[in-house]
């Protein structure tokens, strides 16, 4: 697809089927708006590096390619996170609730594809960027993993030990408001997911968390 480099105006492209492996030929189509790419040999999905440049594209066919691995969601939400202008993905209109569930479950790519080992259509960089995400900065880890826990012991209706109260506590006051607002807009989107079984068993968790916080307030009073 190199004639590409050549056709900086080019408005729609269709190579489905075509053995491509390569997108770094369609940086330059800045007013590319529709790419039909099905049934290629795109083997990682660190080639959408060379589509985060093009400022018009609305729709993207990326579908049964190696890149899209064995985790659909996983990869939808790592194309939408990266390309969030586009209107329809694989014959799929995107969703604003999609859009914001991305900036949580998706992968950012930041660099072009390294030629490195590729497993399950995710590639060496993508992996190590997923890892990279999720080690900084530490201390905001470190509050997240402790309100994990916590959670999950509440869920299993265990008794939360006071240290943990203590160490999370501590943690907590370092996060950012925004960082809380994050986190919130996250928990809404991910209860749409859940049964009526689901909600219920959150709904007792929210009663047993604010009993406690009354209680410490009582306590303090």
């Amino acid at each position: 697809i190199s004639i590409c480099r050549d056709l900086p105006n080019i408005e729609v492209i269709t190579f489905s089927v075509n053995g491509i492996s390569d997108l770094e030929p369609l940086h330059q189509c800045q007013n590319l708006s529709e790419l039909y790419l099905r049934k290629n040999n795109i083997t990682s999905l660190d080639e959408l590096f060379y589509l985060k440049a093009l400022p018009r594209l609305r729709v993207l066919w990326l579908a049964e390619n190696p890149c899209c691995g064995p985790d659909p969601h996983r990869y939808r939400m790592t194309v939408l996170r990266n390309l969030p202008s586009l209107q329809k993905l694989d014959n799929q209109a995107v969703t604003e609730e999609e859009l914001s569930q991305a900036l949580v479950d998706g992968v950012e790519i930041k660099a072009p594809p390294a030629h490195g080992s590729v497993e399950n259509g995710w590639s060496e960089s993508t992996a190590s960027s997923a890892a990279g995400s999720a080690t900084e900065p530490d201390s905001e880890l470190l509050s997240c993993s402790l309100e994990t826990n916590k959670t999950q012991e509440e869920l299993d209706m265990k008794p939360v030990p006071r240290d943990k109260y203590s160490s999370f506590c501590l943690q907590e006051t370092d996060c950012s408001y925004k960082k809380r607002n994050n986190v919130l807009g996250a928990i809404l989107l991910l209860m749409k997911e859940l049964d009526a079984e689901g909600l219920e068993i959150i709904q007792q968790t929210v009663a047993r968390r604010l009993q406690a916080f009354q209680k410490k307030e009582l306590q303090e009073e």
